[in-house]
């Protein structure tokens, strides 16, 4: 779902960055109030969760591969302005760093994602759980529910950002210039795989955590209730989410387990793979037996170039081993994370001080 530069064109990349603008602007606005500094933990472990999870890749059908986003237990745990930062952040560094998603493309990924993802979610998971019990069922049940249907509703949303750009943009021969399969191609291939097995992952990730807050750490599910975020600043968030980031330094470890599921992710082909026999069968079962173009979109190509992250594929040049460079880009990922969150909460009270002495 991490759409790389080159699928859309600068049009499409401009509309994406103007339609998340403003709710970044609300959601940092919004966040800058929980940017106590007991909350960091809070908002950089979530953030950090993200951006783990996003690198284990599951199979899909078709020969692809996808994963689950996170958004979801970060929308019902911090809120839904807190989950956009977070996830949009996960996102920064993954595109920056690693090359997963573009920089042309992050308004587009962010969108899709951490906005559209973390509202659906949200909103779905407040409408099933209603004003039940912190510990009831129920919740889990909405949790899991609300996952299923955000990851699905993010990757409708890019699978229509691929599937508009041949109708739009084309070269004088008709020949697509950026993405090149239309939305019949577009949507069945990103839907598929998504309501399949990556849905399903967001499910069981979202409920299973749910279920486990409830049972270890009850007050943090309290944002979703009124007065809820004041009870958990109230407590020592870096004692109550120790368990949290030991979790996630296991998953971290665990992480190799996504170099496993062979393939690439619907949309995410490089440049070069149009002309890779390999690779063009590949795409080819993927996309519904529709044969690709015989080399990259001319526009594609181009742009495919225009940042080059220093590790990329999570795999950085000076390790031999596969395993143990996904192990670093995880720690690595997580500790930039953990460090911009300090930074954003360090200079946001610097700001607040003269405010106050003002007064």
């Amino acid at each position: 779902m991490h759409i790389p530069d080159g699928y859309l064109s600068p049009a499409t990349c401009a509309v994406t960055y103007a339609a998340a603008l403003p709710f970044w602007s609300v959601a940092f606005a919004r966040v800058k109030r929980l940017l106590h500094t007991r909350m960091v933990p809070l908002l950089a472990v979530f953030s950090a969760f993200s951006f783990v999870i996003m690198m284990f890749n599951l199979p899909l059908p078709g020969g692809t591969t996808g994963h689950a986003v996170g958004m979801t237990i970060a929308a019902i745990v911090l809120g839904p302005w807190a989950s956009i930062v977070a996830v949009s952040i996960a996102l920064l560094i993954q595109a920056v760093f690693f090359g997963d998603g573009g920089i042309t493309t992050f308004g587009a990924n962010c969108l899709n994602m951490a906005v559209v993802g973390s509202l659906v979610a949200y909103w779905t998971y407040a409408l099933i759980a209603g004003n039940a019990a912190l510990g009831s069922s129920r919740r889990v049940v909405a949790a899991a529910i609300a996952g299923y249907l955000a990851i699905n509703v993010s990757a409708f949303f890019a699978a229509v950002e691929f599937g508009i750009q041949p109708m739009l943009f084309q070269d004088a021969t008709g020949a697509p210039l950026y993405a090149p399969y239309p939305l019949a191609i577009a949507i069945p291939a990103m839907m598929v795989g998504h309501l399949s097995f990556a849905g399903l992952a967001e499910l069981v990730i979202s409920g299973g955590l749910v279920a486990y807050l409830q049972r270890a750490n009850p007050e943090l599910l309290a944002f979703s209730i009124p007065n809820g975020a004041a009870r958990v600043m109230a407590g020592n968030v870096w004692k109550s989410t120790r368990t949290l980031w030991y979790t996630l330094a296991g998953l971290m470890i665990l992480s190799p387990l996504g170099l496993l599921a062979a393939g690439t992710a619907w949309g995410e082909w490089g440049a070069e793979d149009f002309a890779n026999p390999e690779a063009r069968q590949q795409i080819l079962q993927a996309s519904g037996n529709i044969a690709p173009p015989e080399a990259a979109p001319e526009v594609l190509e181009r742009l495919a170039c225009l940042w080059k992250a220093p590790f990329p594929d999570y795999a950085p040049s000076f390790l031999h081993s596969a395993g143990f460079g996904y192990i670093l880009s995880a720690v690595f990922g997580a500790g930039v994370i953990l460090l911009l969150f300090l930074l954003i909460a360090k200079f946001s009270f610097r700001k607040e001080i003269p405010e106050s002495s003002a007064r």
